[in-house]
């Protein structure tokens, strides 16, 4: 099978797409997964740089997700069936022409209205928002929910699940095609970061009250401005740092206002709580069947320039999702 390798730990330009041999062998617990279609996230840019916290053992291929048809059946596996449709988050290993994923909380039957390519850049971005705002975040009807990076992957599916669930969406974002993209995702109000002050425009918006939920997959300098505009019994959801800079959150301003922080790793709640994990992408599915949920998907290439992709992403110059589609 032919798979983009990372040979040594470095930037997206030293993959190699190349023949690996034959596709793996399902262990017991596994299904072996002929990819049609791959998601492309910034984890895979971290990963392949030996910054993620999973740190595979090199070669290796990157790629957190997929979707596409089952092709082999390990021993022990009940539930699914050779050709069944399937969306399945690998952590790493989905640039590939097959893969081999442990079916406990990795994989899920596809409807039939979801096709491949959505699906390969739907589990990740849409999992982590639901999970982050409604599972973690109780997030309420009426609220006031500001989005940081809105134009991102994860961003830009916290303004749709965020009008879903009936809050008032505040997207920030640095371009002005980016905040489009999120107005058209659900956002009511849009802030410019680059060009205005957040801090007025959040105490402009909500009276001088603060938003009700900070959801921030950036962190860095935007992060260190956009804490101090949460309100009163208020929560920060902290889902990445795609600045770069991991900031610190002082303590004094949880207690004065009563705040509450809240760290999300879809990962740990997929392998601790699986049953309520498939509920989650059971509501996810319908909503998309209803047509409540149009995951947007900017760039779609070839398997064989996941590196030019993965640099895109990288520089955060990707609307909403990137996905590699494979044979």
């Amino acid at each position: 099978m032919k798979a983009i390798v990372c040979k040594a730990y470095g930037p997206s330009e030293t993959l190699s797409f190349e023949e690996v041999g034959d596709a793996p062998a399902p262990a017991a617990g596994q299904v072996l997964v002929r990819v049609a279609a791959a998601g492309v996230n910034f984890l895979d840019t971290l990963i392949i740089e030996g910054k993620y916290q999973v740190k595979p053992p090199t070669p290796f291929s990157p790629g957190a997700e997929v979707a596409g048809v089952i092709a082999a059946i390990g021993s022990g596996v009940s539930g699914f069936s050779i050709g069944d449709r399937v969306l399945a988050i690998t952590g790493y290993g989905g640039f590939a022409e097959y893969v081999a994923v442990d079916v406990s909380g990795r994989v899920l039957h596809l409807p039939d209205t979801m096709d491949f390519a959505t699906a390969a850049g739907f589990g990740i971005a849409y999992g982590t928002s639901l999970y982050a705002l409604r599972e973690r975040g109780q997030l309420r009807a009426g609220e006031t929910l500001l989005v940081l990076g809105a134009g991102g992957g994860v961003g830009i599916t916290a303004c749709e699940i965020g009008a879903v669930l009936g809050a008032r969406v505040i997207a920030a974002a640095s371009t002005a095609e980016k905040l489009a993209n999120a107005v058209r995702a659900g956002a009511s109000v849009t802030i410019n970061y680059r060009e205005e002050s957040i801090k007025s425009r959040i105490k402009a918006l909500t009276g001088g009250e603060g938003v009700d939920m900070l959801y921030d997959p950036v962190g860095g300098d935007l992060f260190d401005e956009a804490m101090r505009l949460v309100g009163w019994n208020g929560r920060i959801v902290v889902v990445g740092f795609a600045s770069g800079r991991i900031p610190q959150l002082p303590a004094n301003l949880l207690l004065l206002k009563g705040i509450s922080a809240i760290g999300i790793r879809l990962g740990g709640f997929r392998e601790r709580e699986t049953d309520a994990h498939k509920a989650m992408f059971e509501d996810l599915f319908r909503w998309h069947a209803e047509g409540k949920l149009h995951p947007q998907i900017s760039v779609k290439a070839p398997l064989e320039q996941a590196a030019q992709v993965l640099a895109a992403v990288a520089q955060r110059e990707v609307l909403g999702k990137a996905v590699l589609t494979v044979g």
